[in-house]
């Protein structure tokens, strides 16, 4: 039976450019509450998975995103946020795009098409069987991402698939697959609108839900995360008073001391 992409199945909506802006608005709006109810189904799969990473990570391990396009810029994202929002090393979850850091605002022609060209970009960070490799591809087709899946399994790799189409090659190719199924795109083929958001939404599931299990969170706090800007500071600093109730100035220099929330209320603590 031939493979089809429920992805790149015409849409539901025609003659777009003959609708009002409130009627598109409305549509687009209407497609993208189907959107979590897809993701929902996929829990299951993105429960195992963390369940998988959590261990690897604590032994050192790492996660990579690897895609092409939209789906390789945001895994890029998610591993962005990280160090900001958890306060770990940028080496902890890396994001890796068909064609490089270049492809992320111009694309790079050919670049998804290289079987090869994933595993060679992983072979630079020393990957290893502590670490996970998770493919974006909507389509579920993309070379770039099945080449790297397919050869970190045989290196006993923990792999996962995120996918918009059920039974994909890259379903096939790693151990764990994500299937999203959200249907055909309001504009034909753009998996940057469905699709690229269900992607954002399981990317955030899988690193939050890490982090929380590597301690990286207290209470509901981002307590690890990085002081980059008055925002931030004024934020921990809250979250310093919130735990010891000290004045505002007080647990402001802890906090800065310190570097972190965590840091400040155990080193107060430990003085106590």
């Amino acid at each position: 039976m031939a493979f089809v992409k429920i992805s790149e199945q015409s849409s539901l909506y025609n003659d777009l450019e003959k609708k009002s802006i409130g009627e598109i608005l409305r549509d687009i709006n209407n497609e993208d509450k189907k959107v979590a109810f897809a993701v929902e189904k996929a829990i299951p799969q993105i429960e195992k998975l963390v369940s998988e990473i959590v261990p690897r990570m604590k032994r050192g391990g790492r996660i990579f995103y690897m895609g092409a396009g939209t789906s390789g810029r945001l895994g890029v994202l998610d591993a962005s946020e990280i160090p900001p929002t958890f306060g770990m090393d940028p080496s902890w979850v890396i994001g890796l795009i068909a064609g490089g850091d270049i492809a992320l605002r111009n694309p790079v022609e050919n670049a998804e098409d290289d079987t090869n060209q994933g595993w060679a970009d992983l072979q630079q960070f020393n990957i290893n069987d502590k670490d996970t490799v998770i493919g974006i591809a909507a389509s579920g087709t993309t070379p770039y991402v099945i080449g790297a899946i397919e050869e970190a399994r045989r290196h006993g790799i923990l792999t996962a698939a995120i996918t918009s189409n059920p039974d994909a090659p890259v379903s096939h190719a790693a151990d764990i697959a994500i299937e999203m199924i959200v249907g055909p795109e309001y504009v034909t083929g753009s998996s940057r609108m469905k699709s690229g958001t269900g992607q954002k939404m399981i990317c955030n599931m899988i690193t939050t839900s890490v982090m929380i299990q590597m301690g990286r969170v207290k209470g509901n706090k981002m307590v690890n995360m990085q002081l980059s800007n008055a925002k931030l500071v004024d934020r921990g600093t809250r979250m310093v008073i919130e735990e010891l109730g000290l004045p505002y100035d007080e647990a402001k220099r802890l906090l800065l001391l310190h570097g972190s929330v965590k840091n400040a209320v155990d080193a107060y603590r430990a003085e106590k």
